[in-house]
């Protein structure tokens, strides 16, 4: 009765995509949890996407993940950003419902075949005489009996939280720390490290003047995260505020700087540089005479808002005369303070890319552990762990993403490669292959891996492939259908592109020119057919569009791919390659990578390193043929 295949603990973002996947490929999956009614809990921003993030959230979808699903149906309000930009970079993100979110994750995984869920802290592994997991240990004594186990533990590690000077032992507020596994993974010969995030205070909306604020609404033309129809329910939108710090503000905090955790020098751990505290923004952009804070919606049926740029760390006894510093709260009423977490994590260069840990056979870790931070970067992780685990437990091949194949591949590849100290978020910076990795493509990109895994059911496989059919269709309808020059269409393709359209053009050849979009075809009449959904036009015309720019990343890829594809020895003595560096000798030994393009990406090892290794490798297959 307690024997299982696949035991995931913890139940946030990742945990939940893990113990989705492994029980949806078969496995009978157990998901331990710490409180049964905080799973898929969003303890900081109740959102979902944003630069990089979304691509992940479309990417875990694609696969036949959750996350997506959930932010479409607990929306509050949605937008796009970067919306003047290339696609490449366009980003959708939404603000959802916290207690809805968390009611309704909860009640897939009830209903989902082969998960049970249970309430648990696990403070041990056990692990047999040749390093292969076999299951874990409850602070109650029950050991849980598997062939994979997942660990998903958050910020709950040896969680501590503080605000301003004081301190309790905690997860996140009110709930408790979980202590033991720490100590259990370090007796295993695992490093651990620590890292601080936070979050800001939560307000009353109710006592808001919000005359005084700029309203942020949604888009009128709502976009969805998942590719699944079925899911894509309208709902009415919330709408969010804008407010800016004032000088009164920043007189504030630049006088009790010295009551924070991290200006007063009780934490030093790392916090998340993109996220940073309004004190750090205070001290760091000392030249900058305001800041923009924005008050977001909790939910539908709760007077909470969450203050999005505002967290610090200041005592209790300040954080509210700091609120009413700002335009629109100067009578507000604080109903949570903000607070700053501090927690263990695990450098996942102790992992293979399939989030496996190199040490234990069968035991994989993602989310926060492994020292990122985000729901979408949990999520991503989770699935990848989630699939490997069950994969692992039904003895078949494991599954790892390519650098060049996904936003989460990016992710996973950056974690193991990198000697990371401090919360890794994605952004689109990150990755070297962006104009082929967009949110339109993600479903061509990565379905027919889900198909071929088994994560992706008959019912999304027809969607998929009916669907791209349908833009193939039009595509090549396009580039046939002919018009003349002196038509309608052709003079205001002339007219928005300021060139005059000699001939008679293709309506390929007009969607190519700029300022010209899908929009202008369907003003005469000349689209595809009711048949052909919002988003396969949109991803019609930036295949049209960008094409010459795809063509030449693709064929950059294909360069880079010949050398950066050639395997590693996993036995190979780095140490002993005399023609490396000494750095470049003791990282290549502690990362283990698996190839030449993932040695290349590894701090500290040179281009001279690379070259070294190369000819290393070559003098090795000559000597042996």
């Amino acid at each position: 009765e307690e024997d299982y295949d696949v035991i995931v603990v913890g139940a946030g973002h990742a945990g939940c995509e893990a113990a989705l996947a492994a029980a949806r490929l078969g496995c009978r999956t157990l998901l331990l949890t710490l409180n049964l009614d905080r799973i898929g809990w969003q303890p900081c921003n109740p959102a979902v996407g944003g630069p990089a993030k979304s691509q992940l959230v479309h990417e875990v979808d694609a696969l036949g993940g959750e996350i997506g699903k959930m932010a479409d149906r607990c929306y509050l309000q949605k937008r796009v950003l970067n919306r003047s930009k290339g696609p490449a970079v366009w980003a959708l993100r939404a603000q959802t419902d916290k207690q809805e979110y968390s009611r309704v994750i909860r009640k897939v995984l009830e209903e989902t075949p082969n998960l049970e869920i249970r309430e648990a802290m696990v403070v041990g592994l056990d692990v047999g005489p040749n390093d292969q997991v076999r299951g874990v240990r409850t602070y109650f004594g029950i050991t849980f009996a598997a062939r994979a186990v997942v660990l998903t533990t958050g910020t709950f590690m040896n969680g501590t939280i503080w605000v301003g000077r004081q301190s309790m032992s905690a997860g996140r507020a009110g709930e408790a720390a979980s202590v033991g596994l720490t100590e259990a993974l370090q007796q295993l010969g695992f490093e651990t490290d620590r890292l601080k995030t936070g979050t800001p205070a939560r307000i009353d909306s109710r006592t808001v003047d919000f005359g005084a604020l700029e309203p942020q609404p949604g888009d009128e033309d709502e976009r969805w995260f998942s590719f699944d129809p079925e899911v894509h329910v309208p709902r009415p939108q919330l709408s969010c505020y804008l407010t800016r710090t004032t000088a009164e503000t920043h007189r504030l905090i630049r006088e009790n700087l010295q009551e924070t955790p991290i200006y007063g020098g009780w934490v030093d751990s790392k916090g998340p540089r993109y996220c940073p505290s309004i004190e750090d923004k205070i001290v760091r952009f000392a030249d900058k005479d305001s800041h923009q804070i924005f008050l977001e919606p909790e939910g539908r049926d709760t007077p909470e808002m969450y203050v999005q740029g505002f967290s610090t760390g200041l005592p209790e006894r300040l954080q509210l005369a700091l609120l009413q510093t700002l335009p629109g709260l100067g009578r507000v009423k604080m109903l949570r303070p903000a607070y700053a977490v501090e927690y263990d994590y695990l450098p996942a260069h102790q992992c293979h890319p399939t989030l496996e840990t190199k040490k234990i056979r069968g035991l994989f870790f993602s989310g926060q552990l492994n020292g990122t931070t985000g729901y979408e970067e949990a999520a991503a992780q989770g699935l990848v762990a989630g699939m490997n685990a069950a994969l692992r437990a039904q003895e078949r091949p494991p599954v790892a993403l390519p650098r060049d194949s996904s936003y989460l591949g990016t992710l996973v590849d950056d974690l193991v490669t990198k000697d990371l100290r401090e919360p890794y978020r994605m952004l689109t910076s990150r990755s070297e292959y962006r104009l082929l990795l967009r949110s339109d493509n993600a479903d061509r990109r990565l379905t027919p891996l889900g198909r071929d895994i088994g994560l992706v059911d008959d019912r999304r496989w027809a969607l998929f492939t009916a669907k791209q059919a349908r833009i193939e269709a039009e595509k090549a309808r396009l580039g046939t259908t002919r018009v003349r020059a002196d038509s309608p269409v052709a003079a205001e393709a002339g007219s928005l592109s300021g060139h005059a359209v000699p001939g008679s053009p293709t309506l390929e050849e007009l969607l190519r020119r700029p300022h010209v979009h899908y929009s202008v075809l369907e003003r005469h009449g000349l689209d595809g057919g009711e048949q052909l959904r919002f988003s396969e036009r949109e991803a019609v015309e930036i295949d049209i569009k960008y094409a010459g720019f795809i063509a030449r990343q693709e064929k950059q890829l294909a360069s880079l791919a010949s050398k950066a594809s050639k395997p590693l020895p996993a036995d190979l003595d780095y140490s002993a390659i005399a023609t490396l560096s000494m750095e470049a000798r003791e990282k290549l030994g502690k990362i283990r990578p698996r190839d030449i393009g993932q040695a290349s990406r590894i701090g500290g090892v040179s281009p001279a390193d690379v070259s070294a290794l190369l000819v290393h490798l070559e003098v090795a297959r000559r000597r042996s043929s």
